[in-house]
C-alpha cells in the first residue's frame, strides 16, 4: 500500500516518531498508510490510527484564522522562518502559533469525546482491519493535563467494552507530555503514563516530521 502524500501525513509522522522516541523500539518500524494511519511494516502487529481534536467552544475556524494571521506580528528568528517555510508548527512553539497548513487540519477537529466515540466506533466495525496491538493516538492542541487524561481513558474504555475489536492504547498528545493509555487497564490509574516532552524533543520531532514531508512531496 502506497504512502500517502497530503497534509495530515506530516502529524502522522510526527505520531511515529514521537511513540518511537519516548516508547522505543517497538514503534521504530511503524509505516504511514491508510485504515489504520500508522501499521508495522511487513505484519500485522501494531495498528495505531492517527487524529486530532480541540474544543469547539474556542471557534477554532475564525480563531485559527487569526492566530495565522498573526504570524507577521510576531519576532522573527529562526524557528519562525523553519513555521512560515514549512507551514507547520506543531511542537516547535509554546505561544500557540500555528503553521498555514495546519489551518484545516485543525479546523475540522472535533471535540475529544466525540472524536473517540467515532474512532471507536470505526474499529468496532473492522474500518481499520485487525491488528496484534490496536492503537488510536489524538492529537490534543491545548493542554488537558493528568486528570482529564483519565476520564479520557475511562471514557474510551467504557465505549469499547463489549466490542470484539478494540483499542489496546490510547495516545494523548499535547505539545508538553503525551499521555499513554493501557486500555486494558483502565480501572486503575497505574494504566496511565505520563511522558514529559522537552522542548528540545519537540523541535527535533518538529524537525524530522517536516524533512520527512518534504521527502514524500
Amino acid at each position: 500500500m502506497a504512502t500517502r502524500k497530503y497534509g495530515t501525513c506530516f502529524f502522522e509522522q510526527y505520531a511515529q516518531i514521537s511513540l518511537a522516541a519516548l516508547l522505543g523500539p517497538e514503534y521504530d518500524r511503524l509505516v504511514n498508510r491508510d485504515r489504520p494511519d500508522l501499521q508495522s511494516e511487513g505484519d500485522r502487529s501494531i495498528g495505531i490510527e492517527v487524529t486530532r481534536a480541540m474544543p469547539e467552544s474556542k471557534e477554532a475556524h475564525e480563531e485559527l484564522l487569526k492566530e495565522v494571521a498573526g504570524i507577521s506580528d510576531t519576532p522573527e528568528d529562526d524557528e519562525l522562518g523553519q513555521i512560515l517555510e514549512s507551514g507547520y508548527a506543531y511542537g516547535l512553539r509554546e505561544d500557540g502559533l500555528i503553521g498555514s497548513k495546519e489551518l484545516s487540519y485543525w479546523s475540522m477537529a472535533l471535540p475529544l469525546r466525540r472524536i473517540i466515540r467515532s474512532k471507536v466506533y470505526k474499529v468496532g466495525n473492522g474500518f481499520y482491519g485487525t491488528f496484534d496491538k490496536m492503537g488510536l493516538y489524538v492529537f490534543c492542541k491545548d493542554p488537558i493535563g493528568e486528570a482529564e487524561a483519565l476520564k479520557t481513558m475511562r471514557y474510551t474504555a467504557h465505549l469499547q467494552q463489549k466490542q470484539e475489536i478494540r483499542y489496546d492504547r490510547l495516545y494523548l498528545s499535547e505539545p508538553r507530555s503525551l499521555f499513554v493509555c493501557d486500555l486494558d487497564a483502565a480501572g486503575s490509574e497505574a494504566a496511565l503514563q505520563i511522558h514529559p516532552v522537552t522542548r528540545e524533543q519537540r523541535k527535533a520531532f518538529y524537525l524530522e516530521a517536516v524533512r520527512r514531508q518534504i521527502e514524500i512531496l
